[in-house]
């Protein structure tokens, strides 16, 4: 179970990654359309709306795999001086926190997709349903509850790392 849900992640992550080129090559193609008015060409249509929405998806679908490869930004001031019975310890604690703030912002997301469907809201310009990207933002929160629960119960001793994952980079966060 353990190691399926690091392949999801890293597959989310993937995926979040593609989505980001193809938004870049779209931003580009727009901004080349701007440029080239004169010759009758134009940006595309909705581009701020496609941008937004994807970023968004695409920031979801990366947090998981970030957070098992230990990414996020941490201050090391007072961490790095302290013992490494307290370091493990503030980790723990930091990350089942993490866990309760990730389990509550995906309730959130099903809260908010669920109310931007009932009253059918649309972007301006390509009438895309608000919910659509909702949906799939949910897709990657719940990607990262997974990862939050499987770094838990590693970190607390009911699980273990999937096989082949590197041990030292493990022990590191």
């Amino acid at each position: 179970m353990i190691a399926w849900v690091f392949r999801l992640s890293k597959w989310s992550a993937i995926v979040g990654g593609i989505l980001l080129v193809l938004l870049t090559l779209m931003v580009v193609i727009s901004v080349s359309g701007r440029a080239l008015i004169d010759m009758g060409l134009g940006p595309v249509p909705g581009d701020f709306e496609l941008v937004e929405m994807g970023t968004a998806i695409a920031v979801f679908f990366f947090l998981p795999w970030t957070y098992l490869r230990g990414g996020h930004a941490t201050v090391d001031i007072l961490y790095s001086h302290l013992p490494r019975w307290a370091q493990r310890v503030v980790l723990a604690f930091s990350d089942f926190l993490m866990l309760v703030l990730w389990l509550v912002l995906t309730w959130r997301l099903w809260d908010g997709m669920l109310e931007k469907r009932m009253y059918f809201e649309s972007t301006f310009i390509l009438q895309i349903p608000v919910w659509w990207a909702y949906a799939l933002c949910l897709v990657g929160a719940v990607i990262g509850c997974l990862a939050y629960i499987a770094k838990n119960l590693i970190m607390f001793g009911l699980a273990s790392y999937p096989a082949g994952w590197p041990v030292e980079e493990a022990k590191e966060h």
